[in-house]
């Protein structure tokens, strides 16, 4: 990925001037006789422990393929978030970021989204990293016996009797597709304890630990058509939708359009593409 010198030095001023050296234990550096706003060059360079001018080469965009934990130790230092994060990453050169630069990355989304649940016809939900349910819709906890939703979405369906016996054909339809999901998770989290938790009971659960072991490619749900029970309306399928809330990296906003009936019938509909204007 090729580098983005004009943006990743306007992001990295911007940010730069935002940090007061005093909150450091660092004096102000002054320019010229006046003030110069936020942190200086040279002063980056002390608080991350390297070398004279490491910064000013990153900033002025002559830091060819800088190590992601240097980018790491700027962004924690300037306060980025999320998306900010990840611009960093891929103004620097080095594509997405590998890991969120918060520990509280993707466990926390903005309260409006319940609000935007509420306004959803659908089934449809918010969970975080680890998978634990932050926000639904009155739609998706219909679709729960006595409206009892489960408190992490990944133990229920892999873990869960109840789980098991609502999500039909779990045997050979949803334990397979949903185990790689975990693994995905888990490689962007490796320190994650509830995942931790999670794929250790799967491991060693009889019917679960084969599949564990025999990893699995499939990662994203988006599109996929699978059947389902109904507390109201009975057997059925749900084609889920899926995305990411962004600065949430690894929550998921997933929205499940339920089709009733024990015969999977709807093809997957044609990707939406922007219409050609030339």
């Amino acid at each position: 990925m090729k580098m983005n010198r004009k943006a990743l030095k306007a992001l990295l001023v911007e940010r730069r001037a935002l940090i007061e050296p005093e909150d450091h234990g660092l004096t102000r550096p002054s320019r010229q006789g006046r003030r110069a706003p936020g942190l200086a060059q040279q002063q980056v360079d002390e608080l991350t422990g390297r070398a004279a001018n490491t910064y000013y080469r990153l900033e002025s965009g002559r830091y060819p393929n800088p190590p992601v934990d240097y980018l790491e130790q700027v962004g924690r230092l300037f306060g980025l978030n999320e998306q900010e994060w990840g611009s960093l990453c891929r103004y620097a050169g080095i594509g997405d970021p590998p890991t969120p630069l918060n520990r509280s990355a993707g466990l926390e989304v903005a309260g409006v989204w319940q609000k935007a649940l509420e306004g959803i016809s659908h089934p449809a939900y918010v969970n975080d990293a680890s998978w634990n349910l932050l926000a639904h819709n009155q739609a998706f906890a219909d679709l729960f016996p006595g409206g009892q939703v489960p408190a992490n979405t990944m133990r229920w369906m892999l873990l869960d009797p109840r789980g098991r016996d609502m999500l039909l054909s779990w045997r050979t339809v949803w334990a397979p597709l949903v185990l790689p999901q975990l693994r995905a998770a888990l490689a962007v989290r490796p320190d994650d304890e509830t995942l931790l938790q999670i794929a250790k009971e799967a491991a060693e659960d009889p019917d679960l630990g084969a599949l564990w072991e025999s990893g699995g490619g499939h990662i994203h749900p988006d599109g996929d058509e699978r059947p389902i029970h109904h507390a109201l309306r009975g057997p059925g399928h749900v084609t889920m939708c899926a995305a990411e809330p962004l600065g949430a990296r690894g929550a998921r906003l997933i929205i499940l359009i339920y089709h009733p009936g024990h015969t999977k019938q709807h093809t997957r509909l044609p990707m939406l593409r922007a219409r050609r204007t030339n």
